[in-house]
C-alpha cells in the first residue's frame, strides 16, 4: 500500500521545461519584471483586506480572523484532464447521493456484506430522524466538494469526500476576479474557462430542488450561524451573488405549516434553506435543546415536504472517513461501474490486522480521525516529533475504531511566487458540484489550496494553508 514516487510537478518537467499546460502562462510570466509582480502581489493582499476575504485558525491564542495567502501564479489543468476528472466526479457524486438514500430507506448495501452495519448506526452523523424521508427532487447531496490530490501525470486520486456543508467555493470565485483585475492580458491571450456565472448555477439548482408547495419564483435563503462564523464571509458573498436572502435562525420561524422569513411585509415563506447550520443546531426541538442558531419545528416541515433544506440533514454520514475507505464498493453497488478515481489507500483501525500496521509504522504514515476535518486532530507521521507519536499512540490505542491511516503521499506541486523568485509548493484540489433533478454540474476548476511553507502537506486554510485560482483550458 506504500506509495513513494517522486514529486511530480504540475508546471516544471525533471529537466526544467516547462509542461505544455502552462507553455502560454510561462512565456507571459517570463516577459514580467520582478518587482512589478511583488508589487501585484502587495495589490492582491490589500485587496482581500479591503473585501474582507478571512478564515478563522482554531486552536490558538491568537486566533483571530486571518487574510487567506493567496498566490499568483495560477494552477492549471487542460481541458482533456478535466473532462477525464469530471467523469470520475460525477460518477462518485452520483454514487454518495444513491448511497445516502439507501442508508435511510432499505439499507441494501448493508444486507449485501458490502458495508458493516456499525459504520454508520455508530455514526454520530447518521440521523435516525432522517429514516424513510426522501427530500423535495430526491436530492441529499445538493452541493458536493470532492477533494483531489495529484501524484504523477495521469494520476488523480480523491482524498475526501464533503457532502455537509462544503465550503471555499467564495474563495473560488475572489480568486479568479482578482486574477482577471490585475492581469487581464492573460485572459484574452487564453481560453480560460469561466467560473463567475457559479453563483447563478447554484441559485438555479437550489430552484430546481424546491418542493411542490413552493412559489413559481421558489424563495432561496443562506441559512448563516451569524458573524463569528469562520466562513460568514462566504455566507453573506453566496447570498449576495445569488440574489438570496441571507438569514440567521432568529429570521425565521415555522407559521401554518411552513418556514416563514421576516420581512417589512411580515412573515413570507421560504421554500429552499441553504443551510450552513450543523445538523445538531439546525431544530432544537429534534437535536440539540439548547440550540439558538436552528430553527424550532423545522425538521417537521421539512418532513412534510414543504421545505428543501440544502444539503439534507444526515447527509454528512458520507463524510465519515471510514466509510470515505468503503467507497470504491459504494460506487460499484450503486452505479454498476469500477470507479474512475480511486480512493487514496486506507487503513482501518478498527480491524486488528490494520491497527498492528498502523502502529508498527506511524512514523511513515498520516493518521486522521473518522469524524475529523479542516486539518484537526491528525497526524504526519514523518513531520512528527517522536514525543507527538508516542502521545498520538496512546489515543489510537484508546479508541482504534476512531482513526483511519493513509500512506504520506508525494502530492503534486506548483510554483508559488516569492520574493526570490518560483518555489514549488504543495497542492489540492476542490472542485464543486451541484447536484438537481435536472442532473449534475461541475464548475470547472474549484479551489485549489496550497501548503504555504516549505514542505508541508498540509493545505487546509484552517491551518495556515493558501489558495490559488484554478483554471481548466478550453480546447
Amino acid at each position: 500500500m506504500t506509495i513513494s514516487s517522486p514529486t511530480f510537478d504540475e508546471m516544471f518537467t525533471a529537466d526544467g521545461g516547462t509542461r505544455s499546460a502552462y507553455a502560454g502562462y510561462s512565456e507571459w510570466l517570463e516577459a514580467q519584471d520582478q518587482h512589478w509582480m511583488t508589487h501585484k502581489g502587495a495589490e492582491a493582499e490589500a485587496f482581500f483586506r479591503r473585501t474582507g476575504i478571512t478564515f478563522n485558525v482554531y486552536g490558538e491564542e491568537d486566533a483571530e480572523e486571518r487574510l487567506i495567502p493567496f498566490d499568483l501564479v495560477p494552477r492549471i489543468i487542460t481541458g482533456k484532464e478535466w473532462r477525464r476528472l469530471s467523469r470520475g466526479i460525477e460518477q462518485r457524486v452520483r454514487a454518495l447521493n444513491a448511497f445516502i438514500h439507501d442508508l435511510y430507506h432499505r439499507q441494501e448495501i448493508v444486507r449485501s456484506g458490502r458495508l458493516p452495519e456499525r459504520l454508520f448506526r455508530d455514526n454520530v452523523a447518521w440521523l435516525p430522524e432522517m429514516v424513510g424521508l426522501t427530500p423535495p427532487g430526491g436530492v441529499y447531496t445538493h452541493i458536493v466538494g470532492i477533494d483531489l490530490v495529484r501524484t504523477g501525470p495521469d494520476e488523480f486520486m480523491v482524498l475526501e469526500d464533503n457532502a455537509r456543508t462544503p465550503s471555499g467555493v467564495s474563495y473560488m470565485l475572489e480568486n479568479r476576479e482578482t486574477m482577471m483585475s490585475m492581469f487581464p492580458e492573460l485572459f484574452t491571450g487564453m481560453h480560460v474557462r469561466p467560473v463567475s456565472d457559479y453563483p447563478r448555477r447554484l441559485a438555479k439548482s437550489l430552484a430546481a430542488c424546491a418542493p411542490e408547495c413552493a412559489a413559481a419564483r421558489p424563495v432561496v435563503a443562506v441559512l448563516t450561524p451569524g458573524v463569528y462564523n469562520s466562513a460568514y464571509f462566504e455566507h453573506a458573498f453566496l447570498a449576495d451573488q445569488m440574489g438570496a436572502e441571507l438569514v440567521e435562525g432568529s429570521d425565521l420561524r415555522v407559521q401554518d405549516g411552513r418556514v416563514c422569513m421576516r420581512t417589512t411585509r411580515g412573515y413570507q415563506p421560504v421554500d429552499v434553506i441553504y443551510r450552513r447550520v450543523d445538523d445538531e443546531y439546525l431544530d432544537p426541538l429534534s437535536f440539540n435543546p439548547t440550540s439558538l442558531l436552528g430553527v424550532p419545528g423545522i425538521m417537521d416541515v421539512y418532513r412534510a415536504g414543504r421545505v428543501t433544506i440544502a444539503n439534507a440533514p444526515g447527509a454528512g454520514v458520507a463524510d465519515d472517513k471510514a466509510i470515505y475507505s468503503f467507497m470504491p464498493e459504494i460506487v460499484e453497488f450503486y452505479t454498476g461501474e469500477k470507479p474512475l478515481l480511486p480512493n487514496v489507500p486506507t487503513w482501518r483501525c478498527a480491524e486488528k490486522d490494520s491497527l498492528a500496521y498502523v502502529l508498527a509504522h506511524l512514523e511513515e504514515l498520516v493518521v486522521k480521525e473518522v469524524h475529523g476535518s479542516g486539518g484537526y486532530g491528525m497526524l504526519i507521521g514523518p513531520t512528527s516529533s517522536k514525543r507527538e507519536i508516542a502521545a498520538f499512540r496512546k489515543k489510537l490505542e484508546a479508541k482504534p475504531e476512531n482513526y483511519i491511516a493513509q500512506p504520506t503521499l508525494a502530492l503534486s506541486t506548483v510554483p508559488v511566487f516569492t520574493k526570490k523568485g518560483l518555489a514549488p509548493r504543495h497542492v489540492d484540489l476542490r472542485p464543486f458540484v451541484l447536484v438537481s433533478p435536472q442532473g449534475i454540474d461541475i464548475t470547472p476548476g474549484g479551489l485549489t489550496r496550497v501548503a504555504m511553507k516549505k514542505g508541508s502537506l498540509v493545505v487546509n486554510s484552517s491551518q495556515g494553508g493558501g489558495t490559488k485560482d484554478t483554471w481548466v483550458l478550453d480546447d
